[in-house]
C-alpha cells in the first residue's frame, strides 16, 4: 500500500519510538524481570529535546545474550553528581520491539536547571549523563553547538569529543545525517580498514531493513566521542537524507534503486530506528518532527524537516537542454514553479504562524540544506558537471578538473574587473561572468518560490532571522537576499545563514582535488568572490560551529580540527572564523 502522507503522520503517532512519562518520585522498588541476564549499557546515555519544564532521557540495555524478551531499567534524576537530591525516579520495561532502547520523558523540572541522570539494570550502572532544561523569562545570552554530517568509515570523531569538552553550552542542534546508509567500500571509506572503523561484518551491506538501521546506530554509538558528546549536553536532532538514504525525497531517492525493495518500507524501517536510538519526543500527528524550542524571550528555535514530509523529487540538469533557448526557459519555469515544495504548505504556514507570534528577539531556523543563493557561472558548472560524469564512469577526472581550476582563476579576474568598474571588461567577459547557474538542486536553490515565500514573510514580519545548515560538509555563512521580483520585500535582506562543517564526512575539498592549503585558500577566496551573497567560506576541514546569542548580537564561530585521519590532532585555531551580526541587521557586512 503506498505511503501516503496520512498514514506516514498515522504511523509516526502509533509509536516511533515513544517515550516513557515521569513524573517525579516514585519509590518504586527493584523487579526480578530479566535478572538473570548480564546486561551492560555498550552504547551510553544521552539527553534531548529540552524544554522548559521537561527533558528526554535516553539509553540502550544491551543483553549479553540473544533472545531476551524483556528486561526492567530504573532511571533516577537528581540535582547533584552524587544522586543525594533525587527529583526523578522510575521504572519501565525494554524488549527487542524497541532494540532494548529506553526513553524517559521527565516531566515537572524547573527551567533553566542542570541535572544528571543515570540507568541501571540488573545491578549494572549506566555511565551519568548531565542535561539541563530551557531558561524561562528574562534571558541574556545563550549559546549552541551545530554539526552535522557524521560518517563513521570516513575517519574519526573528533569533532563531538571536542563539543563533549565544552562546558558553557546550552544545547546542541545535530542537523542530520548522523548515520550514512551505505556499504562496506561505499562514500569515503577508502581509509576506513587502516583507521580500524570498518564496518563489522553483519552490517557491512547497504542499509535497507529496521534490523539494518538499528545495527548502525549501535556501531555508531558505540563510538567514545560521540557518547561523551550526548552524555554531556542535550542534543535537539533532525534528519536529514542519510538516515534514510542519499537525497531522499517525498516518494524517493537517489540511492533506492530497483531490487531494494519499497521505499515506504524502507523508509519507515529508517525512521522507526531514528525515533528508538536518538533523545527526540514520539511526535504526534499534527507535528511529525518540525517543532518549536523557546529560550525565554531570547530566542525562538524552530526544527524543520526538509526532506521526508513534503520535498518534491530534486530537478536535475540532465532533463533540460541547456544549450538552447527553449531548454533555458522550461528549466527556469521548473525552478521557479509554485507548485514544486521542500517544506510543504502545512509546514510552512506552521512556522510563518510561530514566528508572527514569537516576541523572542531572534528567529532561529534549524535544519538541513543551504538557503543562500549559491549560483556559480554557468560555466563552471557545466565543467564540473564533466567532473561528475567521468568521475561516475571510473574514469580519470584529473584533466577536467584541471580545466574547471583554471576557469575558476580566470573568471574570478574577470569578477574582479566587473566589481571594480573597469570600462575594459567587454560585453562577452560580462556575460561569461553574469550568466549563472545554482550549484546544487538539492538545496534551497532547487525550491526557489518557497524559499522566496519564507524570506518574504520574515523580512515583512521585520524578524532576526538565523537560519542554519549542514549537508554540504563545509563552512559558509551567507546573506539571505531576496529576488528582485518577490511580491512582499524585493530585493531585501531577510537574514543571514551559517552552515556548519562535517563531523567527518569530505567536503569541496574532495571534489575538487585541493591538495595544498595555498590551493584551498585560493578556491575559497575565488568562490567568494564569484559567488555575490556568500560572505565565508572554508572548503576543506571538518568542525563544528557555536552560535553564541545575546540581546543585541549573534556571535558565530567556526572551529575546525587538524585532521580525523589519525588519533591525535589538535584544534586548527589558525582555520577559525568569528562572525558577527547585529540585531536589526539582518546581514553580514563586507
Amino acid at each position: 500500500m503506498k505511503l501516503t502522507r496520512r498514514s506516514f503522520l498515522k504511523a509516526s503517532a502509533a509509536g516511533f519510538g515513544a517515550a516513557v512519562l515521569s513524573y517525579g518520585l516514585t519509590g518504586c522498588s527493584s523487579s526480578d524481570k530479566g535478572s538473570n541476564v548480564a546486561v551492560s549499557f555498550t552504547h551510553g546515555v544521552a539527553s534531548g529535546d529540552p524544554l522548559q519544564h521537561a527533558v528526554v532521557i535516553w539509553t540502550r540495555v544491551s543483553p549479553d545474550v540473544a533472545g531476551v524478551a524483556s528486561l526492567d531499567v530504573r532511571w533516577e534524576v537528581a540535582l547533584d553528581k552524587d544522586f543525594r537530591n533525587l527529583v526523578h525516579d522510575g521504572m519501565a520495561e525494554v524488549s527487542a520491539d524497541s532494540d532494548y532502547c529506553l526513553k524517559v520523558d521527565l516531566l515537572n523540572l524547573e527551567p533553566g536547571t542542570r541535572y544528571f541522570y543515570r540507568f541501571a539494570s540488573n545491578e549494572r550502572l549506566s555511565p551519568v549523563g548531565i542535561t539541563r532544561t530551557l531558561p524561562q523569562g528574562d534571558v541574556d545570552q545563550i549559546k549552541l553547538a551545530v554539526m552535522s554530517c557524521s560518517n563513521y568509515p570516513a575517519g574519526y570523531f573528533h569533532v563531538y569529543g571536542e563539543v563533549a569538552k565544552l562546558d558553557d553550552l546550552d544545547v546542541v542542534l545535530h542537523l542530520g545525517d548522523y548515520i550514512y546508509e551505505y556499504g562496506a567500500g561505499g562514500y569515503a571509506s577508502e581509509d576506513a580498514q587502516a583507521l580500524g572503523r570498518s564496518l563489522p561484518s553483519d552490517n557491512n551491506s547497504e542499509l535497507l531493513t529496521l534490523n539494518d538501521y538499528r545495527k548502525r546506530y549501535a556501531l555508531y554509538r558505540s563510538d567514545t566521542q560521540l557518547q561523551a558528546a550526548h552524555q554531556a549536553v542535550p542534543f535537539i536532532t533532525v534528519w536529514d537524507d542519510h538516515e534514510v538514504t542519499n537525497d531522499t525525497w517525498r516518494e524517493g531517492a537517489e540511492n533506492h534503486n530497483d531490487g531494494e525493495g519499497n521505499f515506504d518500507d524502507r523508509k519507515l524501517a529508517a525512521l522507526k530506528a531514528y525515533f528508538e536510538w536518538m533523545p527526540i519526543r514520539g511526535q504526534d500527528s499534527s507535528q511529525p518532527i518540525y517543532r518549536k524550542f523557546e529560550f525565554g524571550n531570547l530566542l525562538s528555535l524552530y526544527m524543520l524537516d526538509t526532506r521526508v514530509l513534503a520535498r518534491d523529487k530534486q530537478l536535475d540538469y540532465a532533463d533540460f537542454d541547456l544549450t538552447s533557448q527553449a531548454g533555458q526557459g522550461a528549466f527556469m519555469a521548473a525552478l521557479t514553479d509554485s507548485n514544486r515544495t521542500l517544506l510543504g504548505g502545512q509546514q510552512l504556514n506552521w512556522l510563518t504562524d510561530h514566528m508572527a507570534q514569537s516576541q523572542a528577539i531572534w528567529q532561529v531556523l534549524g535544519q538541513q540544506v543551504l538557503m543562500t543563493k549559491m549560483w556559480m557561472p554557468a560555466e563552471i558548472l557545466l565543467t564540473l558537471g564533466g567532473v561528475a560524469s567521468t568521475l561516475a564512469a571510473g574514469g580519470d577526472a584529473s584533466s577536467v578538473l584541471a580545466k574547471a581550476n583554471q576557469l575558476f582563476a580566470e573568471l574570478a579576474q574577470i569578477k574582479g574587473r566587473v566589481l571594480a568598474g573597469d570600462p575594459s571588461v567587454t560585453a562577452a567577459e560580462r556575460a561569461r561572468v553574469e550568466t549563472t547557474m545554482p550549484y546544487n538542486l538539492d538545496a534551497w536553490d532547487g525550491y526557489a518560490y518557497e524559499r522566496e515565500a519564507l524570506l518574504g514573510a520574515a523580512r515583512a514580519m521585520n524578524k532576526n532571522l538565523v537560519v542554519l545548515a549542514g549537508d554540504t560538509h563545509n563552512g559558509w555563512a551567507g546573506n539571505l537576499v531576496t529576488a528582485a521580483n518577490n511580491p512582499v520585500a524585493p530585493g531585501a535582506h531577510a537574514g543571514v545563514e551559517f552552515a556548519t562543517s562535517s563531523v567527518s564526512s569530505p567536503g569541496m575539498e574532495n571534489y575538487l582535488n585541493l591538495d595544498n592549503p595555498q590551493t584551498v585558500a585560493q578556491t575559497e577566496q575565488v568562490i567568494g568572490l564569484l559567488i555575490d551573497h556568500l560572505h565565508y567560506t572554508n572548503l576543506s576541514d571538518r568542525g563544528f560551529l557555536t552560535l553564541s546569542f545575546s540581546r543585541d548580537w549573534v556571535d558565530a564561530k567556526w572551529q575546525y580540527v587538524s585532521t580525523i585521519k589519525a588519533k591525535s590532532y589538535q584544534l586548527l585555531e589558525d582555520r577559525s572564523k568569528t562572525l558577527r551580526v547585529m540585531a536589526g541587521a539582518n546581514r553580514l557586512d563586507a
